[in-house]
C-alpha cells in the first residue's frame, strides 16, 4: 500500500472542503487552451511605471531587502504609507505602531479575520464578494453571513435595511469591500455614513478592503471609512500596491489601524509569511511618492479602457453595469437570449464563449453564497492594453449575429 492513506477521513480540512479549485485557475487554463482572449483573471497586461521597476532593480542591487526585512514591514514603506494615507485622506498614522505590511491584500485579509474572529462569530460580507473572503472566515472558523448587493437602474446597490436586519448578537465584524469587486459598485457617503451608525451602535469591528482606491470614475468618490465618527479605534483598514501601480506579483499590501487592532493582526500574519516581498516594499516606497499626475493619469487611461470595453459589451448584446470603480464590468447575459446565454447560467456561458468568441470572463456566481442570485451575471476585467480590448469587443459582437 504505497501513497495510500488507511483513515476515511478526507484529506482536506472539512472548513476548506466546499473551495476547490478557484474559477480564476479552471478560467486561465481554458484561455490558454483555446487561445482566447483572458478578460477573466484581474491583473494587468503591461507593467507598471519604469522608474519603479527599477527603484526595485535599485534595492536587490544595493541589498536592501534581500533578507528577512523587518516583521511590521521595512520603515520607508511604512512612512510612505502613513505620507498617503495623510495626503489622499486627512488621516494621519504613526508608521511604527499602527501600520503593517502584509503578502499583498489577500494576506492582510486573511490574517485580519484570523486574529479578530472566533469560530461562531459571525462576519457579514456584501455578496458578490472576493473569493478568499469566504476561504478565510471559513478558515477562522468564523460564520459568513452574506448580504446581497442587487441590481437597480444600472448599479448594484446596497440596501441598508437588509444590512442592519442581518446583524445579530453573535455579529463579530463587517467585511467591506469599496470600490467593490466585482461589480464596481462605490459606496456613498450617505451608505457610508449608515455603516459607521450601525457598527458603533452594535460595537461592530470592521475590515475595509480599499485596494481599488485610486480606480473611481464619474461622480464617484473614495471616501475611507476609517474617516466617519467613532470608526478610528475599530476598523481595520487595507490597501495594495499591485492594482494602482500594475505591480501584482510584487505582493505587497498594508493594514492600518490603531496598535491595539495592528498588534493583534501582525499576531497571526507572522506566522502566515512572516515577511514577504522585501525588495519590493522599497519599490513601493517610491511609487506612494509620485505626483498626483501619476493617479490622475491612470485613472484616465482606465475610464477610458471601461468605455472601450462598456460600449463593446453593450453593442453585443448583453446588459452592461458600467462600474463607478474598480477595473471590472459587470454584465447580465440573459438580454442575448436563452440559447447564447445558456438559459441565463454564468457558468455554462463561461464554459462556452471561448468557444463562441475567443474570450474568457468570469461567472459572477462564485462569489455569492446565493448562487441563484448570481446566475445571469458575467465579469469581464478591462485592465488590458487598448488594442486588447479592441479585439475582444469585435470578437464578441459576433455574439450579436
Amino acid at each position: 500500500m504505497t501513497g495510500m492513506t488507511s483513515s476515511a477521513r478526507p484529506l482536506l480540512n472539512r472548513r476548506l472542503a466546499e473551495f476547490g479549485t478557484t474559477i480564476f485557475a479552471e478560467m486561465s487554463a481554458l484561455a490558454l487552451k483555446t487561445g482566447s482572449i483572458n478578460l477573466g483573471q484581474g491583473f494587468p497586461d503591461t507593467d507598471g511605471p519604469e522608474e519603479i521597476r527599477e527603484a526595485a532593480v535599485r534595492a536587490l542591487r544595493d541589498g536592501r531587502g534581500n533578507q528577512y526585512p523587518p516583521g511590521p514591514g521595512v520603515p520607508e514603506l511604512r512612512t510612505a504609507i502613513t505620507a498617503h494615507q495623510e495626503r489622499r485622506y486627512g488621516l494621519s498614522y504613526d508608521p511604527d505602531a499602527e501600520v503593517l505590511v502584509t503578502a499583498g491584500a489577500t494576506e492582510a485579509i486573511a490574517a485580519a479575520l484570523l486574529a479578530l474572529v472566533e469560530p461562531g462569530d459571525e462576519v457579514i460580507a456584501f455578496e458578490p464578494y472576493y473569493d478568499s473572503y469566504a476561504a478565510c472566515i471559513a478558515m477562522a472558523g468564523g460564520t459568513r453571513v452574506p448580504v446581497t448587493l442587487r441590481p437597480h437602474e444600472g448599479a448594484f446597490r446596497l440596501d441598508l435595511d437588509e444590512l442592519r436586519a442581518a446583524v445579530t448578537d453573535r455579529t463579530r465584524l463587517l467585511l467591506i469591500n469599496t470600490p467593490h469587486n466585482p461589480t464596481g459598485t462605490v459606496l456613498t457617503r450617505e451608505e457610508l455614513t449608515a455603516i459607521a451608525e450601525l457598527a458603533v451602535e452594535r460595537d461592530l469591528l470592521v475590515i475595509t478592503d480599499e485596494v481599488y482606491e485610486h480606480l473611481v470614475f464619474d461622480a464617484a468618490e473614495h471616501i475611507p471609512l476609517v474617516s466617519f465618527p467613532g470608526m478610528r479605534g475599530r476598523t481595520v483598514s487595507i490597501g495594495s500596491a499591485g492594482k494602482t501601480f500594475s505591480f501584482t506579483g510584487w505582493k505587497v499590501g498594508w493594514v492600518t489601524g490603531t496598535p491595539d487592532l495592528v498588534t493583534a493582526v501582525r499576531s497571526a500574519k507572522q506566522f502566515l509569511t512572516y515577511v514577504a516581498s522585501g525588495p519590493f516594499q522599497y519599490a513601493v516606497a517610491e511609487a506612494l511618492q509620485l505626483p498626483d499626475s501619476y493617479f490622475d493619469a491612470f485613472r484616465a487611461d482606465m475610464l477610458a479602457k471601461r468605455d472601450v470595453l462598456a460600449t463593446g459589451l453593450t453593442e453585443a448584446g448583453f446588459e452592461v453595469f458600467r462600474p463607478a470603480g474598480t477595473y471590472f464590468i459587470t454584465t447580465d447575459i440573459r438580454p442575448l437570449g436563452p440559447e447564447l446565454s445558456k438559459n441565463g447560467d454564468g457558468f455554462a456561458f463561461c464554459r462556452a464563449l471561448p468557444e463562441l468568441a475567443g474570450v474568457v470572463a468570469i461567472p459572477n456566481a462564485v462569489f455569492y453564497d446565493h448562487r441563484e442570485a448570481g446566475a445571469p451575471f458575467v465579469r469581464f476585467a478591462f485592465c488590458k492594453q487598448t488594442g486588447v480590448l479592441e479585439e475582444a469587443v469585435g470578437r464578441l459582437k459576433s455574439l450579436a449575429g
